[in-house]
This record gives C-alpha cells, sequence and structure tokens, in this order.
C-alpha cells in the first residue's frame, strides 16, 4: 500500500502578471471569437469562459465579446481536441483547467493531442482550490477528514466519491486520501462538477472531490458540508474550512488553474492580442468579483509563465499518477 512518504506535495501557482512583448503589434481586430470549454454550462470552467469573453469585446484582439461554447465529455479532451483542428488564426481559443494538458499525458497512451504541440499557451485566467464535501448520505457529526475516513472504513458500502472526469485532478485527491489512509474509497466520475455535485446533494453518493467554488452556494445554503479544501493557505471563499494540510494531510495541498490556449501556428501578434485582452479583461472588478462567486481568483500571466506553470505540472503529476498506478486502461 503506497504511504504518504511516496507522495509529493503538489503546487502550480500561476505567477504574476507581465508583459510579453514591448513592441506593438499590428494584427487586425477579428470580428469573431469562440471560447470553447469542455464541461457543462453552470460550472467554473463555463463561469470563467462567459465572464472573460464578455470583457473581450472592443479590444485590439477582438471587436465583439466572444461567444462560449460547451463541449463536455470525455474529461474535457474533447474541447482541446476541437480546438487542436481550428484555424490558427485566433479565432478559436480554449479554456481548460491544467489537468486536460499536464495531466492527461501521463494516463492516456493513446491521447489524441500534444499539449505541448498542438497548442499554444495564451494566458493563465483563474486560479482554484479544490475541496472535498459529504451530503446528507454521510452524518452530521462527521466534521473532519479524518472523521470521514473513519466513517468510510466503518461504512464501505457507502464510501463514494465523485469527481468531475476520471484522470482528473479531484479523481487524483481521493485516490490519495484512500491510498495513504488504506480506505477503500469508490470512484464515481461524471461528466463534469455541476451533475455530480447534484448527486452528493440528493445522497445518491457520500462525497465529491471538485473545485470548491461548485460547493459554495449549496454548503451556504446548508445542502452539503465542505470538510477540507487545498490550497496551501484557507480559500479566501470559504475561511471557515480548514484546508487538508492543517488537518494532517498536507499532501493533499495542490492548486490548479483555468487557462487560455491557442491552436499550434497561431501568429505570434495574434497571441500578443489576445493575451492583453484577456489580462485587461481579469483586472476589471466585474469579472473579479463575479469569478470570486464561484471560489475562483483572477489571475493573469504572461504567455511564457503560463507555459512554465504547465510544464511544472506536467513533471510534478507524472510521477503521483505512476505511484496511484491509474491509467486510462485500469
Amino acid at each position: 500500500m503506497t504511504t504518504r512518504r511516496q507522495f509529493v506535495q503538489v503546487t502550480a501557482g500561476a505567477a504574476a502578471l507581465g508583459s510579453l512583448t514591448s513592441f506593438p503589434s499590428f494584427a487586425q481586430a477579428l470580428d469573431l471569437v469562440k471560447i470553447i470549454n469542455g464541461f457543462p454550462a453552470g460550472g467554473t470552467a463555463d463561469a470563467t469562459s462567459r465572464r472573460v469573453g464578455e470583457k473581450l469585446m472592443g479590444s485590439a484582439y477582438t471587436k465583439n465579446a466572444a461567444v462560449v461554447e460547451n463541449k463536455p465529455g470525455a474529461g474535457g479532451r474533447i474541447a482541446v481536441e476541437s480546438v487542436k483542428s481550428a484555424a490558427p488564426d485566433g479565432s478559436t481559443l480554449l479554456l481548460t483547467p491544467y489537468s486536460c494538458t499536464s495531466v492527461y499525458p501521463h494516463i492516456y497512451s493513446k491521447l489524441s493531442y500534444d499539449p505541448f504541440k498542438d497548442l499554444m499557451p495564451v494566458s493563465i485566467a483563474a486560479v482554484m482550490h479544490h475541496g472535498l464535501a459529504v451530503g446528507p448520505m454521510v452524518p452530521a457529526s462527521v466534521k473532519t477528514v479524518k472523521d470521514y475516513v473513519a466513517w468510510a472504513k466503518a461504512n464501505p458500502g457507502q464510501a463514494s466519491y465523485g469527481s468531475p472526469a476520471a484522470g482528473s485532478l479531484p479523481h487524483f485527491l481521493g485516490a490519495m486520501l484512500s491510498g495513504f489512509t488504506n480506505t477503500p474509497l469508490q470512484h464515481v466520475p461524471y461528466r463534469g462538477s455541476v451533475p455530480g455535485v447534484a448527486d452528493v446533494i440528493a445522497g445518491q453518493i457520500a462525497s465529491m472531490f471538485t473545485p470548491s467554488g461548485d460547493f459554495i452556494p449549496n454548503h451556504k445554503a446548508g445542502k452539503l458540508r465542505i470538510i477540507a479544501t487545498s490550497g496551501p493557505t484557507r480559500s479566501p471563499f470559504t475561511p471557515d474550512v480548514p484546508t487538508f494540510a492543517e488537518q494532517g494531510f498536507g499532501e493533499l495541498t495542490t492548486e490548479e488553474w483555468f487557462g487560455f490556449y491557442a491552436p499550434a501556428k497561431t501568429p505570434g501578434n495574434v497571441i500578443d492580442n489576445a493575451n492583453a485582452a484577456i489580462n485587461a479583461a481579469l483586472q476589471d472588478k466585474t469579472v473579479i468579483n463575479s469569478l470570486a462567486t464561484f471560489g475562483l481568483a483572477a489571475r493573469g500571466s504572461t504567455v511564457r509563465e503560463m507555459d512554465k506553470s504547465q510544464r511544472d505540472a506536467y513533471y510534478r503529476w507524472g510521477p503521483i499518477v505512476k505511484q496511484i498506478g491509474f491509467t486510462a486502461e485500469s
């Protein structure tokens, strides 16, 4: 059985906002830009796409607000494949969590895209912490991660946890908790966070790991209980909830970001304009406040910073995926 010491602490923070180039870009503003994300409407990916997309209008990048298209399924891979094959003219962007580009290459032996060759980083958009929440299937006396582990061991037939996709970071957080506590937690993958949260509330599954922002409205309404979050410090959006590290599970410390990508071979001046427009949108107070309601911290980056963060996450998660032993065929 895998022990705590075999796991490494994972953090993938986004770097501070900065300018990519110091020279002017002369690409003509596009009439229409489409943002594709791989998750259902109503979740954090959808919210990020729409809030930022609305503010791109009138920039050097695009004349109009971006159109958002949701292509859920396959843990976000369908959306990545769609953008990979789109025209490299800046008219199509991908909004995705970094798990699709930094983690999936370790678990899918026949992944239909190479994130380092088929996509171009544009800008990080928002940083999120993941959370563990329990619903009415779990007794109200369960208030901590240790309580949850004890309950799961005593009730193995009910000890299930959902995640927004097999191979996602929330999936692996659950697998890590299961592994180093020797607790039989049954993983239930969903097509995004929204249906999984609904099943937790309905008592169909015991718990879920997913971006904590997807829990917040129902946590505040008392329909489920967030018992831990994955950040290095408490989330400002759920300051009443202790981190995994505070509860003795520091190996589950991690952040994840949503980022914008363009198809490979998109001209550099178009990428520059897109980066500038996205970063300007992320400094808009209405965008910052709106994303905060979903538990997301607006945070832009340069292209180089995003590329480095993606590669850092790729090398950090590879050994963890290997230790857990999960592949797409497992």
